[in-house]
């Protein structure tokens, strides 16, 4: 065998700035590698083809769309057929073939180890159909696909290969401007250009991904890159450098670089053909790939960085919610109730609209996440006076803003999770995965519960967390009712389990128990008997306005957690009650800077249904997690856990009058404290 290197020549029509002479060794073989850029002179190119064909083994020839995208060429992208037809001597080639498969594996290789990675991501393919590979692939995983191509932005190619009648009509149509001298007809094609980049630059500002070449990057002008995804090939030390100062996140280049030199997969593919007999087959091409380990590169000019994308519906819990968008805020503050009563029915009908961007989320991991809330106009009394079909529609029509926004994930708040089956419809209709945020929600209730407590202090709670005192769950065997209960059964001395569905009661006592739980399992039909021995009362009924227990008897300094949707218990009740703590919810504070249209919390504070898509988007578990009216033990177990590695942490307990502060619990505290004193002063 021998030793001799094997040339192989690059003729580029980019310039002569990234030129090389060098040896190196692939295949098991040494290689004379030689660049020469021609800075857009085809005919030089042409020349140089003719002038190394007699001592090359393999010729590439490349840069004609760089080229034109640099501003160094204004021909003919065809005429790179001339320059590979210069010669018939060697293999001459483009790479095509190689490219092509590259470009494939790089992206399902990004998909394969960040899954969801290119989900619904709005895409803005630069240059022309040189990436319709690249983009064949990203359309299975986003429909989010635009072009800054004019023909191709609306399209066109599509339309013509559909439609034979249409493709010779356009064929006759344009024969004239075939007769146009080149530079002429750019002319003639300019204003409809201007117009394609106009646009394809504000799609550039919310893209995450951009296909495209590092000379069609430069050439189109843009500036800003922070936190995109480039989908390229050739990327050199300098250029990575180039564009980690400009903020991306991720590189994915499909050229593997296996030397000191940058390569083409032109130049690549040439060194493959001067190492076989004959044409390269699909066979040589992956058994060469595969034997030299050559692979895609992955790359993260700023370190590990991930930004996901979710969306969450809201809709408005009263008329007083109307407030907060214009012209109804104006409205609203002159317009009598019967006319407000009127427009709370016509909203339910309004189509949904995107009330809030959502950004600044940042993950002590690193993981950054944006997002968008999506309001649908119906109020509880509203969608709950509606058919099921009704809320489904809205909130599918929701869930197509969320898809075109790039939303990977989509929560559902406040009554749009319990209409119906409670998400399991729009999840299997939607296009993109679905969360009601259930199983945050049961576990930041108990949190705030547990915080609840332990700032009152009137029930024992030690260091690890356990409340030394009784419990109860009402609507035990319910979905949030039964992961309460095993919650529960995990930290206090005592738990009552209250439901009228005695067969299911007493199933899920067994079941519990079979845990080893800490705390004394007891079952009950009703309430009303245990109530005043109680420290903590979960209620988790689906009673909709039915009496669930007397407030009147209960224990002065309970606490009491109402997870119910609708509550359980009515601002009436409450207010029967000041030495009683009754909390609606636990509130999550987002990790970051969060900006964010106010939804009646503290800046940066979410619902923790809104928390848990939060927290679904910064692990990149773009998957529908809860939904259904059976909520899963694992899975509150996972969020919680999954909460905390990101950061949250529960930042308000809320009441049905807002957020407790702290003078507020104070006030409970010493009302208990004295109503207590006075039922001993009496016992005496």
């Amino acid at each position: 065998m021998s030793t001799e290197p094997t040339l192989v020549v690059n003729v580029s029509l980019t310039g002569p700035e990234r030129d090389y002479d060098t040896y190196v060794t692939l295949f098991d073989r040494p290689f004379h590698l030689v660049r020469i850029g021609t800075g857009g002179d085809i005919r030089a190119a042409e020349e140089l083809v003719r002038h190394w064909a007699p001592d090359a083994a393999a010729i590439a020839v490349t840069g004609a769309r760089e080229a034109r995208a640099a501003g160094l060429y204004d021909g003919e992208l065809a005429a790179i057929e001339r320059v590979k037809a210069a010669t018939t001597d060697v293999p001459v080639t483009d790479g095509r073939s190689l490219h092509d498969v590259l470009q494939e594996w790089a992206i399902r290789h990004v998909q394969a180890e960040m899954p969801g990675y290119f989900d619904n991501a709005r895409t803005l393919v630069l240059g022309g159909d040189n990436h319709d590979r690249a983009v064949r692939i990203l359309r299975e995983f986003t429909d989010n696909v635009e072009y800054a191509d004019p023909l191709l932005r609306l399209h066109l190619p599509s339309l013509l290969d559909a439609n034979p009648v249409l493709d010779l009509a356009a064929s006759v149509g344009t024969w004239p401007l075939h007769l146009v001298p080149h530079g002429l007809r750019s002319e003639l094609l300019a204003p409809a250009q201007l117009v394609a980049h106009a646009l394809a630059r504000r799609t550039a500002k919310d893209a995450d991904v951009l296909v495209a070449s590092y000379d069609e990057l430069a050439g189109f002008g843009l500036e800003e890159l922070a936190g995109k995804t480039l989908v390229t090939s050739i990327i050199s030390e300098g250029r990575l450098a180039e564009l980690a100062g400009r903020g991306v996140d991720l590189v994915v280049d499909s050229t593997p670089q296996p030397f000191d030199v940058t390569v083409s997969a032109a130049v690549l593919e040439a060194m493959m053909l001067a190492s076989v007999s004959g044409p390269l087959t699909d066979d040589d091409l992956l058994e060469m790939i595969v034997s030299a380990g050559l692979e895609p590169r992955v790359l993260r000019p700023n370190g590990p960085r991930r930004k996901s994308r979710f969306a969450f519906v809201i809709h408005p819990l009263s008329q007083e919610y109307f407030a907060q968008v214009e012209p109804l805020g104006t409205l609203s503050k002159v317009a009598p109730s019967v006319v407000m009563d009127v427009v709370e029915k016509a909203m339910a009908y309004a189509p949904p609209f995107t009330y809030s961007h959502v950004t600044g989320i940042t993950s002590p991991t690193g993981a950054e996440a944006e997002g968008w809330l999506i309001t649908v106009g119906g109020t509880p009394k509203e969608l709950m006076a509606h058919s099921p079909e009704f809320t489904y529609s809205r909130l599918l029509a929701a869930a197509d803003i969320a898809r075109k926004l790039g939303a990977q994930v989509m929560g559902l708040g406040a009554f749009t999770k319990v209409v119906g089956d409670a998400g399991v419809t729009v999840a299997k209709r939607a296009p993109l995965p679905v969360t009601t945020g259930n199983s945050y929600s049961a576990s930041a209730a108990l949190w705030a519960a547990h915080e609840a407590m332990d700032r009152l202090g009137l029930a024992e709670v030690d260091d690890e967390g356990r409340i030394h005192g009784r419990a109860m769950v009402v609507g035990a065997t319910g979905a949030i009712g039964s992961v309460c209960a095993r919650l529960l059964a995990l930290a206090s001395d005592e738990l009552w389990l209250v439901s009228p569905e005695t067969a299911k009661l007493l199933a899920l006592k067994e079941d519990i128990e079979r845990g080893a739980p800490r705390a004394r399992i007891k079952v009950a039909a009703t309430p009303d008997d245990h109530l005043p021995d109680m420290d903590l009362i979960v209620t988790a009924t689906s009673g909709a306005g039915k009496r669930v227990l007397d407030i009147m008897a209960v224990k002065p300094g309970c606490v009491i957690t109402d997870v119910a949707r609708p509550l359980d218990l009515s601002a009436e009740d409450v207010a029967q009650r000041p030495d009683v703590l009754v909390i609606e919810s636990g509130e999550i504070e987002l990790p970051g800077d969060v900006s964010m249209r106010d939804i009646g919390l503290p800046p940066g504070v979410v619902y923790a249904c809104l928390a848990e898509t939060v927290v679904l988007a910064l692990e990149g578990r773009y998957e529908t997690f809860t939904v259904g009216r059976s909520i899963e033990w694992e899975k509150v177990k996972e969020i919680y856990r999954l909460g905390l590695k990101h950061g949250m942490r529960l930042a308000a307990i809320s009441g049905v009058n807002g957020v407790f502060t702290d003078e507020d619990i104070a006030r409970v505290r010493e009302l208990a404290l004295e109503r207590r004193g006075l039922a001993l002063a009496g016992h005496s």
